[in-house]
């Protein structure tokens, strides 16, 4: 049996796997580099398209083992049916991140001697499902109170509609079933029973997996109706013996989306860091969020990006067109011309407004610190926001006019302040940071440099 490195939320949340510079404007920049999810061993992805109770939830998978032993259940609000799960592409998440991921920019300063230069400093303002209905099998199990409310298939996906009277029936029946519980699901999905919820359960069928194929499991896509803007994550912590990470990207029509239960705070942004940090981006961002993450007390939610998908500055990947939003589960769309103008082209690059406002949501939790599971809610709020660290190259020419010599003289206050800015961003030892910009800029020649290593004390 092959093995596959897919993505099964332990969601995770959801999921239960069973088994100095030109004055710019707005953000500008040439952007170089993003921190996508590949940075994390295991990130679960989930899209969520939400306009009023109307929901699209599409989940992927980061399954590592072997396909037969791939499982999940999800809890839902109500009863799906068939033609209400589909399986969609993994390369619409894959779109979805690339977008939105922090990203790292760089600037290179000008000439200090030319005419048009003058001294300033760097100003970053922010910018303002199938066919049928499904087979019904409302026969119950009277000893264990499970019953199975629908029963189909989809793609390579066997599923299951269960609702239960209690949680012990429920882990049962699903062990009865060849379904591996883990340990501790009896006491986890009680809430979920209490609260009248059903269960969506999905397993692959070899068979169809082979027909398909497909080399890795596709995500699963969920529509329903229903007042509760949630995400369950409680069912993922089951297995869990470490901190997960979870990257929740929410469409709109009306602007950003944060989280009601617990804080919703912004990645640290628009910094200037050494340049060295281009060769060692993923290890920046990483070091960065944990720390973030721990001064936070380990019990937030940080938001990582919020932007109208009609435009992006800089961009790390173009925005999604009309037919990609579609897939990624946005159903409000339409052809007439308000939703296919041009936006304003006031910053960055422009394509046509499809009305659809994208927030994405980084959650790094444990069991002791997120016990509940994610309440979401939309506001009016567009204001752009996106992890962004910057570079600034100074200038390496000759500079003799005297604009040039202030210049000179400033760049060793600059460059302590970015090593000390990126010391206090990560926690990385200052002095291995500036021992590391020595290296960075040992190209450059001019006698002034040996005056600003001087200043670090070399």
């Amino acid at each position: 049996m092959k093995k596959f490195n897919l993505f099964i939320p332990l969601i995770i949340a959801l999921i239960a796997v069973l088994s100095f510079a030109p004055t710019a404007i707005a953000f500008c920049g040439f952007y170089v580099a993003k921190a996508d999810t590949k940075l994390y061993n295991k990130a679960s992805q989930v899209v969520i398209a939400r306009d009023g109770n109307k929901t699209v939830l599409t989940m992927a998978n980061d399954f590592q083992g072997e396909v037969k032993d791939f499982a999940v259940v999800v809890p839902v609000p109500t009863v799906i049916k068939e033609e209400q799960v589909r399986v969609a592409e993994p390369k619409i998440i894959e779109r979805l991140d690339a977008f939105s991921a922090p990203r790292l920019v760089e600037y290179f300063d000008e000439d200090p001697c030319a005419p048009a230069y003058r001294t300033r400093e760097m100003q970053v303002p922010m910018a303002a499902a199938t066919r049928g209905s499904a087979e019904k099998n409302m026969s119950q199990d009277n000893s264990l109170g499970v019953t199975v409310e629908a029963k189909f298939n989809v793609g390579e996906y066997d599923i299951l509609i269960l609702s239960a009277k209690e949680s012990g029936g429920l882990e049962t029946w699903l062990r009865r079933n060849g379904y591996k519980i883990p340990r501790g699901a009896n006491q986890l999905l009680k809430p979920y029973i209490r609260s009248s919820m059903k269960f969506f359960v999905a397993k692959v069928n070899l068979d169809k997996f082979e027909e398909s194929g497909y080399q890795f499991l596709r995500p699963l896509q969920i529509s329903y109706e229903s007042p509760k803007f949630m995400l369950p994550i409680r069912l993922g912590m089951i297995n869990s013996t470490s901190e997960q990470d979870l990257i929740v990207y929410i469409l709109s029509p009306k602007g950003q989306a944060e989280v009601t239960n617990y804080r919703t705070v912004k990645v640290p942004s628009s910094v200037n860091i050494p340049v060295f940090v281009k060769n060692e981006f993923g290890d920046f961002y990483k070091s960065m969020f944990q720390t973030s993450y721990t001064k936070e007390d380990k019990k937030v939610a940080f938001l990582e990006y919020a932007w109208d998908m009609s435009n992006c500055d800089p961009c790390s990947a173009e925005p999604l067109n009309n037919e990609e939003l579609k897939q990624a589960g946005v159903f409000w769309l339409d052809n007439n011309v308000e939703n296919n103008r041009i936006a304003p082209s006031g910053f960055g690059r422009s394509f046509p407004t499809s009305n659809v406002f994208i927030t994405r949501l980084h959650v790094r939790y444990t069991r002791n610190k997120f016990p509940e599971d994610l309440m979401f809610q939309t506001t009016s709020n567009r204001e752009s926001f996106q992890g962004r660290y910057v570079l600034q190259h100074p200038f390496t020419g000759n500079a003799q006019c005297s604009a040039g010599r202030e210049y000179k003289r400033s760049l060793s206050r600059r460059f302590e302040q970015e090593a000390q800015t990126l010391a206090q961003l990560t926690n990385w030892k200052i002095q291995d940071i500036r021992q590391k910009m020595k290296l960075s800029v040992g190209n450059l020649t001019t006698s002034w440099w040996e005056n600003m290593l001087m200043f670090f004390g070399f």
